[in-house]
């Protein structure tokens, strides 16, 4: 028994030694094609070793600057800088993906444990004395280096971030610098966490097959199979999840049904119980307050845009409010067309907020004999993806093979390697449409990996393309909405800006460009994908592979400005709500309630249209890093209308001069120059608002 138990002991430790000088995957070389994480084998032990690893090495890269004993230079001050980040971002970019798309109770709890120490970690770079008289030294005498343009950027852009985060402070106000972005770091964790547990929380089941009057036999289906992944067999389970929402929203015949979704969608994080939002975002806010006036601003928002192009927030309430007024002008007489048809119906009741979905579906069918319904099995997904994918091709020559070779974080991911005219490498492509328990709501695009270059080699970026858009069932694939291809072709214009990016340095290619500028290489991409010359190519008929009917893309062009007063008026809410937030001036916590009602009575929101985004689930600005920049899609989708008009106006939506351009000045560029320079590039004069006014019926 002794000689077992001393061979078994032995053999413990041998299984320990082995564990523990295995290498962790995600922070040793990822021999995976085209250098993937190898979502096979990370696990969650590993992220946290890895960050520290990670924070560890920019330490030690950023102490050997510092005690560099030659004379500050571009190359041994800012290049070293840049560069300094590598190992820990990619460790990040993993963490963060994986938080935002396959989350779980413990790896939100590692979230929260470690947001604060990674802001530490931050600070602590940005508030580093002698690292920044290094910078100093090299910003005062970048007059005689000769630095190409984009090492001028560098330059600027660090000096102006460590201003910007308190290089001149003294010492007791970095202090209380640092304990502002620590508690930053964690709120905002916290409320996006809030939302999701929120939207996961609320199921409406029902049990009663006449309670499922008016929906479309895919919302049913879908409902059914998410009962039984529920436990709820032979019910039926709707979400707040947009895809089970929507429709929900546009056909159900039970008013009462409908209110009861749309209040559940639109009190997230407003019930007074622990994933309340409230507090947390009123207390962001006045930090926000705190810190811009830490850092010599009036307002976080004054703090903000100087970094945008809008410069200033009266830029931004001044194109808000030329296009608030047409707005609700039109949302006005779309309210009264909604009455008029539930008069018709010999109903009695007043429009409300939870019909507006319902009866602009009716008055569209009345109108324009078109409803969503109608559109669905033309818009398969993958049909759509491949439309996108022919867009990019018919401009730059641009080819997508799926790879079965690559590891998958999930199986509703599909990997693509990017090729270009040449057959070059370009990138890699994930897409995650779907919607799940584990995956915030929304759709958006990321990296993995950005691209630089670093010693002479060019670094190709990593890209996901990630949506909560419709799910196949067992009869049918997934069929999109329309609304559902527009946000997939905004997407994978994301994507495209950042697979494209020809940059050196990492912080300033690819999307790493002003906010309000970001969205306009997405936006445009839209104009495309909704093209009847585009969309006759790859709308197909599910089942009979026919393409999309004319008649029935004609439907669509007459409709195109239908109901655009009430999309126009919820987003335009929300802007003028964020701008509302972030030029507070005093630091001072706000009844949120009596606050968000002051915003929104200001501007003249009617009753019937509910912002787009209630404050207690505006994730966007209080969590997202959109804070004082919701406006931006309008701002860029002058920029995208202006743009798309160009292309229309050669008579050919793939003019190979304008597509070159496009590419080169914007895809590709990055933040190597000012935003409003690139543009004029590519475009040839400023951008003009008209064409927006015209696509969106407000002029």
């Amino acid at each position: 028994m002794k000689i077992l138990s001393a061979l078994s002991c032995i053999l413990c430790l041998m299984m320990w030694a082995c564990t523990a000088s295995q290498p962790n995957p995600i922070d040793t070389e990822w021999n995976t094609p085209f250098g993937t994480p190898p979502f096979d084998q990370i696990k969650l032990k590993h992220y946290k070793p890895a960050l520290k690893k990670g924070m560890a090495l920019q330490k030690k890269a950023i102490e050997a600057i510092v005690n560099h004993a030659e004379e500050p230079s571009f190359e041994n001050t800012l290049e070293a800088l840049e560069y300094s980040d590598l190992p820990l971002s990619r460790v990040e970019y993993v963490f963060e993906n994986m938080n935002d798309a396959l989350t779980s109770d413990a790896l939100q709890a590692l979230s929260k444990e470690m947001a604060p120490v990674l802001s530490a970690h931050r600070d602590d770079i940005l508030l580093n004395a002698a690292l920044f008289d290094r910078i100093q030294k090299v910003w005062d005498k970048k007059g005689e280096l000769n630095l190409s343009s984009e090492q001028l950027k560098l330059l600027d852009e660090w000096y102006k971030a460590f201003v910007r985060n308190g290089a001149n402070l003294n010492e007791e106000d970095k202090t209380v610098l640092r304990k502002i972005n620590e508690e930053l770091s964690l709120l905002s964790v916290r409320f996006s966490e809030n939302v999701l547990k929120e939207t996961n929380a609320f199921e409406l089941v029902i049990d009663n097959e006449a309670d499922l009057a008016g929906l479309p036999g895919a919302s049913i289906s879908a409902a059914a199979e998410a009962a039984e992944e529920r436990g709820h067999h032979d019910k039926w389970v709707f979400t707040i999840q947009k895809p089970s929402l929507i429709p929900f929203l546009q056909f159900s015949e039970r008013r009462d049904l409908r209110e009861k979704m749309f209040k559940a969608y639109i009190m997230k994080g407003d019930h007074g119980d622990e994933l309340d939002n409230k507090d947390i975002l009123s207390r962001i806010a006045a930090l926000r307050v705190k810190k811009a006036r830490l850092l010599g601003y009036d307002t976080h928002a004054r703090f903000v845009l100087e970094e945008n192009m809008a410069k200033e927030p009266g830029n931004v309430y001044k194109l808000l409010n030329q296009l608030w007024k047409p707005a609700l002008k039109r949302a006005k007489a779309e309210a009264e067309d909604l009455q008029a048809m539930i008069d018709e119906e010999g109903n009695n009741f007043e429009l409300e907020p939870w019909d507006w979905w319902y009866y602009a579906e009716k008055v569209k069918k009345a109108k324009y004999d078109l409803d969503e319904e109608m559109l669905r099995p033309y818009f398969q997904l993958e049909h759509v993806r491949q439309g996108a994918f022919d867009v990019a091709n018919r401009l730059w020559g641009l080819q997508f093979v799926k790879r079965e070779d690559i590891p998958l974080y999930h199986p509703d991911v599909v990997t693509f390697e990017v090729k270009d005219a040449d057959g070059s490498h370009v990138g890699i492509l994930y897409t995650d449409y779907f919607p799940r328990a584990s995956k915030r709501g929304g759709a958006w695009m990321s990296n993995y990996r950005g691209q630089y270059i670093k010693d002479g080699e060019d670094i190709r970026p990593v890209i996901v393309n990630v949506g909560n858009f419709t799910k196949p069932t067992a009869e049918k694939p997934a069929l999109l909405s329309l609304e559902e291809v527009e946000t997939l072709f905004h997407e994978f214009g994301h994507a495209l800006h950042g697979l494209l990016s020809q940059c050196t340095y990492p912080s300033l290619s690819g999307t790493n460009v002003p906010r309000d500028f970001v969205e306009f290489p997405s936006q445009v991409m839209e104009n495309w994908g909704l093209e009847p010359e585009i969309m006759k190519s790859y709308a197909r008929h599910y089942e009979t592979g026919e393409p999309i009917p004319d008649d029935l893309v004609e439907k669509i062009r007459n409709a195109k400005l239908f109901n655009q007063g009430f999309e126009t008026v919820e987003y335009l809410a929300a802007a003028f709500l964020d701008m509302d937030w972030h030029t507070l001036t005093e630091p001072e916590e706000q009844d949120v309630i009596a606050f968000e009602e002051a915003s929104l009575n200001k501007i003249g929101l009617i009753p019937e249209i509910i912002v787009r985004y209630r404050s207690p689930y505006f994730n966007h600005i209080f969590s997202w890093g959109y804070s004082a920049g919701y406006y931006s899609y309008i701002w860029s989708e002058v920029l995208d209308a202006d743009a798309f008009q160009a292309f229309k106006n050669t008579g050919d939506l793939f003019d190979p001069t304008l597509a070159s351009a496009l590419r080169k000045h914007v895809y590709e560029a990055g933040h190597t120059e000012d935003p409003m320079v690139l543009y004029q590039k590519f475009r040839g004069e400023p951008p003009a608002i008209d064409a927006l006014l015209e696509n969106r019926g407000l002029n």
